[in-house]
């Protein structure tokens, strides 16, 4: 098969496209036909070795996290799935691999795609579903009346985490620029700042929560002053909490390392009485099946802004990496 690798990491590498061998399928993996494959800032940053500290992956390897596509084989113990259906997922840690004609991923990773979605937009959904879920109701627990602060709007977490928060219930408020604004408020969002002209911080108060998603520090110490007692950030940026180290089994020395990068961040937090968290999304089939209703049932609609053939998984990164794209970047493989 076909399949763009990692063969070093660095920034100015590049993905080289491959003949690779095709992924065995063990007793609780489904072999899955890629038709299409999200692209994420994350790609990016696995790509430039970012994350191999916590996640250190030995080139060479296939990169890419999300994807949608056909059932075509299944391992003696799964039982939800057959072959022939339409799933989507955001494959596990160290089984990532996306950016292929076929990946084996754990039954448990999966879901059944949305009917009333094609294939690339069920392809841009699971990161970034799975981020605001895991943000809005699993941690932060999302309450009617309660007011949320999502940064940067029209970005791929952003077109999702608006409509979630909205549907909970939530007053939203989200940056974004001028020539997204139609967009942002097409979502559902109830105030939009032009972070290019308006500082939010002079604009918003007494907040439950933010969404943090930018990584300059400034920011987030602007993200903290905004909250009302109790209230708390949840960052996408990091930086990373020892919670995290923990969550991902880290050995001691980096958990140290880590307790330093965060220390400044969560001292602020306390002074002001509120609290400051990090979430690292991991991979969840149940939760994939809960936003399959809500997109069934119309409550999430998909924002796509460009789709890039196979040939060009390389360029589509790129655009990614401009901070730029309105909602998601897909690769279209078949």
């Amino acid at each position: 098969m076909k399949a763009f690798i990692v063969k070093s990491y660095g920034k100015k590498e590049k993905l080289h496209l491959v003949e690779w061998a095709e992924p065995t399928v063990k007793e609780n993996d489904v072999l899955v036909q890629v038709h299409s494959a999200g692209v994420n800032l994350l790609d990016s940053l696995i790509r430039n070795g970012e994350f191999k500290l916590f996640i250190p992956y030995k080139p060479p390897f296939v990169n890419g996290h999300d994807v949608a596509g056909v059932i075509t084989k299944v391992g003696s113990k799964v039982s939800k799935f057959k072959v022939g259906d339409e799933v989507y997922s955001r494959v596990s840690d160290y089984r990532i691999g996306t950016f292929a004609e076929y990946i084996s991923i754990a039954e448990k990773d999966i879901a059944l795609k949305p009917k009333n979605i094609s294939m690339e937009e069920a392809g841009s959904i699971p990161l970034i579903g799975l981020t605001s879920l895991q943000a809005l109701v699993e941690i932060a627990n999302v309450k009617k009346g309660q007011k949320v602060f999502i940064q940067a709007g029209s970005g791929g977490v952003g077109t999702f985490a608006i409509q979630l928060a909205k549907h909970l219930g939530a007053f939203v408020a989200t940056t974004t620029s001028e020539k997204n604004r139609e967009l942002v408020k097409s979502l559902g969002a109830d105030l939009i700042i032009d972070y290019k002209k308006e500082d939010f911080e002079t604009k918003l108060k007494d907040y439950d929560l933010v969404l943090h998603s930018n990584r300059d520090s400034k920011i987030l110490e602007k993200s903290l002053r905004i909250l009302k007692p109790g209230g708390q950030v949840i960052s996408l940026v990091g930086p990373p909490t020892p919670e995290f180290a923990s969550a991902i089994g880290l050995p001691w020395y980096l958990k140290m390392v880590i307790n330093l990068l965060s220390s400044s961040a969560r001292k602020k937090a306390k002074k002001m009485n509120v609290s400051f968290k990090f979430l690292f999304m991991r991979a969840e089939g149940k939760q994939l099946g809960q936003i399959t209703q809500l997109i069934e049932a119309g409550v999430i609609k998909p924002v796509i802004d460009k789709v890039f053939p196979f040939e060009q998984t390389n360029e589509a990164l790129s655009y990614v990496e401009t901070g730029r794209s309105k909602g998601k970047v897909v690769v279209k493989v078949r």
